[in-house]
């Protein structure tokens, strides 16, 4: 039995596939149009209803209050052989939504092979201030193990989302008048010295706790102290509180705040490491041109 025949008609598919094309640009400039339209009403809405300073300034302090914000609000990095200290990402967000007629966020702008780039932002739709940080995210990881490629679509969001956090901080940071942030952070570091009611006993023991996850002791904690945790008060318990959030958002390393000599000289095999490899591509870089030559 011979097989059928069938009969294609060419100019057909040619008319879906321009159907599709059209029909998927005007999804397009519909989408592109509802954009604009709430974009446009949230600015008349930020200028109908401006921020009351003093309210925002109030409900940021009240905020600052709860002891839950408090200990996730602050954290310390090092700089220039100092250890500075500064507002978390949760208290950033908090500022921003209590100050009032702010968009910010963290958005993915183009997936490519390996990477991702990514713009955090921040927007004063009131004053028409905006701060933004456009970056590129390579979709690894780095582990004890070595570098681990990310394949999986929801590691590599939330890759893209962790590092930009970080700069979506900054930019809220950059519109935040610094003297309510300044108030913000002191005022956190009240409420945790007051420890939200909490024995101090009590918090001593989860400090302790919280520690060893990194590997640092009671004995190391008590060195930097100077003294031991019988004497320990408030603001150093406050202190000790920015430390642990630094080293679990990895925005620093534990011998930046406690002697590990270990690491130290891990870091300093690290670093010659990376000045040979240096070398080495200089070296090549230069036998190149000489070659061109």
């Amino acid at each position: 039995m011979e097989n059928p025949i069938v009969e294609f008609d060419a100019n057909k598919f040619d008319d879906d596939s321009a159907i599709v094309i059209a029909n998927t640009s005007l999804l397009a400039e519909v989408e592109k149009s509802r954009a604009v339209q709430e974009v446009q009403a949230a600015l008349i809405m930020a200028k109908k209803f401006p921020r009351d300073i003093n309210a925002s300034f109030t409900k940021i302090m009240q905020s600052c209050q709860r002891i839950s914000l408090a200990e996730q609000g602050l954290y310390k990095y090092p700089r220039g052989g100092e250890v500075v200290t500064g507002s978390s990402i949760r208290l950033a967000e908090v500022m921003a939504q209590n100050y009032g007629n702010l968009d910010f966020g963290v958005r993915e702008l183009e997936r490519k092979a390996g990477s991702s780039v990514a713009e955090s932002f921040c927007w004063d739709m009131e004053n028409n201030v905006r701060s933004t940080k456009v970056f590129e995210v390579p979709h690894e990881i780095y582990t004890k193990k070595g570098t681990k490629k990310l394949m999986d679509p929801r590691d590599i969001y939330e890759r893209v989302a962790n590092d930009g956090a970080r700069r979506m901080r900054a930019c809220i940071l950059a519109i935040i008048p610094a003297d309510i942030n300044e108030a913000a952070q002191n005022m956190c570091k009240k409420t945790v010295a007051k420890g939200g009611g909490e024995p101090i006993e009590d918090r001593v023991r989860k400090m302790i706790m919280a520690f060893k996850e990194f590997g640092i002791t009671q004995e190391k904690i008590e060195k930097r102290l100077g003294h031991s945790f019988n004497s320990v008060t408030g603001e150093q318990l406050a202190d000790l509180q920015g430390i642990y959030i630094t080293l679990r958002d990895k925005h620093a390393k534990r011998s930046d705040f406690f002697e590990f000599p270990e690491d130290e000289a891990q870091n300093t095999i690290s670093n010659k490491a990376s000045e040979i490899i240096e070398r080495f591509k200089a070296k090549g870089n230069a036998s190149e041109e000489a070659k061109k030559q």
